[in-house]
């Protein structure tokens, strides 16, 4: 099962209560503050909320409000448009600019559009023309109380994301690294077998350790990448064996399955186990057991299996290299780890955390690593991600150059937005001149570089370069 971004949300938003009853919803609801200035709507609204709040409290205009606000806090507040002294909608504005807190329901005697407009400028939650019925309204409280249990649902997901990255070291606030640590923060408490897909140096290890850090499991967390033990000592790596099991197998060696008992095990480039073993991880993750090498019985076992790959496991398994059953069993729940250019504006804060964190390992000063730089770095593809960048920021400390010396830049820097308004030049010839500035200046004035970056050839780039006179030294 994939569990999608889309599905955690409606997940969210899905509501607790039924909102078939116009009044049961609302009962979280503690207090309302009505200011209205037609008595006879006072007992129809006191009549009407009153299974909905628990205080609620009338007054005439905004200055006998502002005294209540004064010495309590309301949950809501519902006022007319047209008020004695000043209007509703004017009242409302003077206490956004307070930081009003609560959601503000308006009625409006005679309603327009320019009424309404100036009402959802100043924040208004509903708008209810006059008259209405009782159940209008408790049908617009009982919408302002589902839109406020989803912003608290969302301020509390957004800090629990944020201590997520705190506490595991994935760093990033874009919208593609936001939605993997909500799926996270969901799945971890799960015992089930999670699946990480995606290329090489995307994370993928650090999000198996948020897993295990937010499952609350009491074991260890113990990485293995498949691919880096012989296929002969994989089974005793994970398994264990027994004394004399083989050739120099002295005395009996639990595996990494022991030592992740009531923990995690992380197997990295779970695409490159050879098949023999796919079998025997197929029964261990059946029987929750394992057998050592050599031995004559079955040890249980209490692991959670986080697997990642960054091969394609469909494919692997059309082309006989990977056991389907095997696949359906680790693809329970599914996540794809984004690529660094799929991501790209976390760049200047991964930068900013390599540069502070390897320079502190270094013993050196972090380097100051200015916007033009950070925009250079965009332009690189980064097909070895967030590793390559670590890689880079490294040798840029260490051979105190700039991070972007010596990549290959393989996208065009994104061209200014230009004012179709504007009355100076815009012909083709200006605008393609402006560019090959832009892409010399970026790039320092190296008219192999340049070339390059723009596809074209170094000889038409000087052609060019002499007709206009420009990318002189």
């Amino acid at each position: 099962m994939v569990v999608s971004t889309e599905n955690l949300r409606s997940a969210l938003a899905e509501p607790i209560e039924s909102l078939n009853d116009p009044v049961g919803p609302c009962r979280r609801l503690s207090s309302v503050l009505i200011v209205e200035g037609e008595s006879d709507i006072h007992g129809l609204l006191k009549k009407g909320l009153a299974g909905c709040f628990g205080r609620i409290d009338v007054v005439d205009d905004s200055d006998a409000a502002d005294a209540l606000l004064e010495h309590a806090r309301y949950d809501l507040i519902i006022s007319d448009t047209q008020l004695p002294g000043r209007s509703g909608v004017e009242w409302v504005q003077h206490l956004t600019a307070r930081d009003l807190s609560a959601p503000v329901i308006f009625t409006a005697t005679q309603p327009d559009l320019d009424t309404a407009i100036q009402a959802l400028r100043a924040g208004a939650a509903d708008f209810i023309p006059k008259p209405f019925r009782i159940e209008q309204m408790q049908a617009a409280v009982k919408r302002c109380r589902e839109h406020q249990r989803l912003r608290r649902g969302r301020f509390l997901l957004q800090r629990q994301v944020a201590y997520l990255q705190e506490r595991s070291g994935i760093v990033g606030s874009s919208e593609p690294i936001r939605d993997v640590c909500e799926i996270i923060k969901r799945v971890a408490p799960m015992p089930s077998t999670v699946l990480l897909h995606g290329e090489s140096g995307t994370g993928k290890e650090l999000a198996a350790l948020a897993i295990h850090n937010f499952s609350g499991r009491r074991g260890s967390f113990v990485p293995i990448n498949c691919g880096a033990v012989h296929a002969e000592l994989l089974e005793s790596e994970l398994f264990g064996h027994a004394k004399g099991a083989f050739t120099g197998a002295i005395k009996a060696r639990e595996g990494l399955f022991y030592h992740a008992n009531e923990g995690t095990l992380f197997l990295d480039e779970i695409g490159e186990m050879p098949l023999a073993m796919q079998t025997r991880l197929l029964r261990v993750l059946e029987h929750r057991a394992v057998r050592p090498v050599g031995g004559n019985r079955e040890i249980p076992v209490d692991t959670r299996i986080v697997a990642a790959t960054n091969r394609d496991l469909k494919a692997e398994v059309a082309a006989g290299r990977f056991r389907e059953d095997l696949f359906y069993r680790l693809d329970v729940l599914s996540i794809e780890m984004p690529a660094l250019r799929e991501r790209i504006d976390d760049l200047p804060q991964l930068v900013d955390h390599f540069a502070n964190s390897i320079a502190a390992e270094l013993g050196v000063a972090a380097p100051s690593i200015d916007d033009a730089e950070i925009r250079r770095l965009k332009l690189h593809d980064w097909p070895g991600n967030v590793r390559e960048l670590r890689n880079v920021i490294e040798r840029c400390l260490l051979l105190s150059r700039p991070p972007s010396e010596g990549l290959p830049f393989n996208r065009p820097p994104p061209c200014e937005s230009v004012d179709a308004t504007s009355s100076e030049d815009l012909s083709l010839e200006t605008v393609e001149r402006r560019h090959i500035q832009q892409v010399l200046e970026m790039q320092g004035g190296n008219k192999s570089a340049a070339a390059r970056l723009l596809g074209v050839s170094r000889k038409t780039l000087e052609r060019k370069c002499r007709i206009w006179d420009v990318g002189k030294a």
